[in-house]
Order: structure tokens, then C-alpha cells, then sequence
């Protein structure tokens, strides 16, 4: 089980603020604004005296049946983050034969199914795929698992991968099936959440049975565990991007005088209007890192 605590959360925000001004990013009464919002924190007693949450860690699939419906609505702020750079490096490559691995609803089968690939989706979800299917008439959907992959050695001229790679313990495996599908010449395509938005605190819910919190399974992959997998699976490294949100300059609101704690199925979103100021400077991270790799022709 996992434990989380809101007064845990928001001064962990918080050291991460203060660290800011450890390194000369931010100016004294920044700093000093900090330390008196812990204190204030400290003693607030809707605060202190809570009792924390136990959270069951849940799995992708279950998250995912009960994000279906409402995956693309509203819109998830990190495919502002992605879709950019990913669409700009698709744009430079040729039509083909295309892999959608974890295509979710199908984002990105209906980018490429538009730009004139032949398209196959794959995902563990079939709530997901039902979406995808009546997103993506032309496309062809299969359940899979990305581990084993439904599809030849070297079928597709180019696999793409959005978003998903987070919820996979260890990256080797997965890059190497993806290598295996990838004719020579072919390209690799993948979005992937920032390990640093991991860190905090940014991921799906997967409740229990009856409405119980849990979390899908999340990892932090640093850009050097990218590096090395695909090396390992004979790719070669063509782009990496990081990109950010648009910075927002407007003055951050006054916190609350009485905060009030709402419910863990709002956290850890809520729980960032408590400390606004800390929270912009401890969020200020990329969302998203972007990768092209490449298979070497023989």
C-alpha cells in the first residue's frame, strides 16, 4: 500500500520551492514567503491532524477501463506538451506502414491514418480500442501487451508510442519488441510523461472494486534509461526534445486562510491551490520528454 498525506505533499512542494532559491533561482522574500507558509501549514489543524490515505496500487488496465470515456474530454494538458514536437517529427517522415503501440483512444492513429500511413493500433485496453476502432474506421486494432507485440519481425516503417511508457517497470523489453517490428530503415517514435511530473505526483487513478484509491503503476525513466535501451536494441539516437508548458507570468492567487482538505479522489490537483506560489516553482519541469530513434539499415 501506498500512504499519502496532504500536509506530506505540500510541504514536500514546498522544500521543493525553497530549493529553488538554495540554487539563486528566486530572490530572499521568496524564500522567505516559504518559510512562513510552512509554519502557517504546520499549524493548520485540517492539516495536521488528518490521517493520511492508503492507496491500493492499482493496474493499467483497470485505470484505463474507467478513463475511456472521458480520456480525450477535457483535454489531458499533456498532449499540448507533446503533440507539437510529435507532430513535427512525423510530419518529416514518409507514409507507410505505421504501429499506434498503446494507441488509447487513437490520438495518434487518426494523426497518421491523416497523414497517409497505413495504420495498426495496439493497446491492453478494449475500452480503449472500441474508441480508437469508431476514431479510426481505416485503422486495423488488436488487444495486445506490449511486451508481445501482435505483429511480423520488421511489419511497420515506423512505430510511435504516446504516453504510455511510464506505466512499464523497465524500458529494455518494451524498446526491443519495438525494434523487432521496425524494418530497417524504420523510425521509433515516443512521447513519454517527464520522470520529474512522475515525481510529482502525476498519474491516473485505478480505484479497487468499490471505489477504493488506488494508482496506476507509474515509473520515473530518466533520459539515460531511454538511452540505454535503445542502444541495447541496435536503435540510434536521432532527436530528444523536452518540452514545457507556456510560462505563466500572471501573479499567483493568495492561499486560502482556512485551506480546506478536500477528498483524495482530487488530489494531488486540489491540493496545489493550498500553496500556489510553491506549487509553480516546484512544477516548474518539463511535462513531457521526446524521442526519435532510428534502425539502422543492414
Amino acid at each position: 500500500m501506498i500512504y499519502q498525506h496532504p500536509l506530506a505533499y505540500l510541504l514536500g512542494l514546498e522544500g521543493l520551492a525553497l530549493l529553488r532559491g538554495w540554487a539563486g533561482d528566486v530572490d530572499q522574500s521568496f524564500v522567505d514567503r516559504r518559510l512562513a507558509e510552512v509554519r502557517r501549514l504546520l499549524a493548520t489543524a485540517a492539516l495536521a491532524e488528518h490521517d493520511g490515505v492508503l492507496v491500493g496500487r492499482g493496474d493499467t488496465r483497470t485505470g484505463y477501463r474507467r478513463w475511456a470515456a472521458s480520456y480525450d474530454e477535457p483535454r489531458n494538458s499533456l498532449f499540448d506538451s507533446d503533440e507539437p514536437v510529435m507532430h513535427q517529427i512525423l510530419d518529416a517522415l514518409p507514409a507507410g506502414d505505421a504501429l499506434d503501440a498503446a494507441c488509447g483512444t487513437g490520438r495518434y492513429a487518426e494523426y497518421l491514418a491523416g497523414r497517409g500511413h497505413r495504420v495498426v493500433g495496439v493497446d491492453s485496453s478494449p475500452e480503449m480500442l472500441d474508441r480508437a476502432r469508431s476514431r479510426v474506421p481505416s485503422g486495423e486494432f488488436l488487444l495486445g501487451d506490449l511486451h508481445r507485440l501482435p505483429l511480423r519481425d520488421g511489419q511497420v516503417d515506423l512505430v510511435v508510442c504516446g504516453l504510455a511508457l511510464t506505466h512499464v517497470p523497465a524500458l529494455a523489453p518494451v524498446i526491443a519488441e519495438f525494434a523487432r517490428v521496425l524494418r530497417p530503415g524504420g523510425h521509433l517514435a515516443i512521447s513519454d510523461a517527464h520522470h520529474e511530473i512522475v515525481f510529482r505526483g502525476s498519474g491516473p487513478h485505478a480505484l479497487g472494486p468499490n471505489g477504493e484509491p488506488g494508482l496506476t503503476p507509474n515509473y520515473r525513466h530518466t533520459a539515460g534509461d531511454f538511452i540505454r535501451a535503445a542502444l541495447a536494441a541496435g536503435l540510434q539516437v536521432r532527436r530528444c526534445e523536452e518540452p514545457r508548458g507556456a510560462d505563466d507570468d500572471r501573479p499567483a492567487p493568495s492561499p486560502p486562510v482556512d485551506p480546506v482538505v478536500t477528498s483524495w479522489y482530487e488530489w494531488p490537483w486540489s491540493l496545489l491551490d493550498l500553496v500556489p506560489e510553491a506549487a509553480r516553482a516546484a512544477w516548474a519541469v518539463p511535462g513531457t520528454i521526446i524521442w526519435l530513434f532510428e534502425r539502422p539499415r543492414q
